[in-house]
């Protein structure tokens, strides 16, 4: 198992690596493109801003506040959108036949999806998520500790690696779907939206789906309450704010089991 892994990780590393040689051939593309998704995600947290020109708090939370959520939420995002954002494109794969090229390579096939034209472009997204949420740990009323310090890290990787596991479950949803990537954004771009509001502007029964069934909430919400010393949503227990790393490795080994059902499910299309 532990050499399956590194023969994967090594084979992603080097598929990123020939995509990252091809997108810096042409550096000034791939700052206007980066620069561009920049500015794109930058218009989430104008609208943000706005808001907050009308109003004090929003859903009881101020806007350095509202900027830990949004950054945190962005950041962690914005890593798994890196790593595996290409993930989204099997579906288009399973109709056109060309995942059969991927089968017969002895390399794993999660590693040439997910690395498949890597994106380097995606860096805006993590730039201006850090940013914004480097603005709110500076800016928020936090009574700092050892534990929220060591959390801030945890969270984002953490998080990154939940967005990761949506990613992937959403790709072996594919193989039998094979053309709902729109349901796969709506968990992933969708949750990523979600996630940078507090959930007090949210439904509890939205809120409850999204700590108990898709578990969102532990990719910021949890534990960024806890750095800011706000109450849980549902009367949760406030050790929740640890769980991150655990429900993690959870998402990730439940997304690997339903990535190899979808994988040995697939029975080409004939061509």
């Amino acid at each position: 198992m532990g050499d399956r892994l590194a023969h994967g990780l090594r084979a992603y590393g080097l598929i990123a690596a020939m995509w990252i040689r091809s997108t810096l051939a042409y550096r000034a593309s791939f700052a206007m493109t980066a620069l561009g998704n920049f500015a794109a995600t930058a218009l989430d947290f104008a609208a943000i801003l706005l808001m907050f020109s009308q109003v004090d708090a929003l859903g009881g939370y101020t806007l350095p506040e509202v900027a830990l959520l949004y950054g945190s939420a962005g950041t962690a995002f914005g890593l798994a959108d890196l790593a595996m954002g290409s993930m989204d494109r099997l579906g288009r794969r399973v109709r056109d036949g060309t995942l059969d090229t991927l089968l017969v390579r002895p390399v794993p096939v999660l590693a040439q999806v997910a690395a498949d034209r890597f994106a380097l472009r995606r860096l805006g997204r993590i730039t201006q998520g850090a940013l914004v949420l480097g603005y709110g740990l500076a800016a928020a009323p936090i009574a700092w500790s050892p534990l929220k310090v060591l959390l801030v890290p945890l969270m984002l990787i953490s998080g990154a690696a939940v967005f990761s596991a949506v990613l992937v479950a959403g790709a072996a949803f594919q193989f039998v779907a094979q053309d709902a990537a729109e349901v796969q954004n709506s968990f992933t771009y969708g949750g990523a939206t979600l996630l940078q509001y507090p959930p007090t502007v949210f439904a509890r029964d939205l809120v409850r789906g999204v700590t108990f069934i898709v578990p969102l909430a532990f990719v910021n919400w949890l534990p960024a309450l806890y750095i800011l010393g706000r109450p849980y949503p549902l009367h949760l227990p406030t050790w929740l704010a640890c769980a991150p790393p655990l429900v993690a490795l959870a998402c990730c080994a439940l997304a690997g089991a339903a990535w190899r059902v979808g994988l040995r499910s697939y029975r080409s299309t004939g061509s």
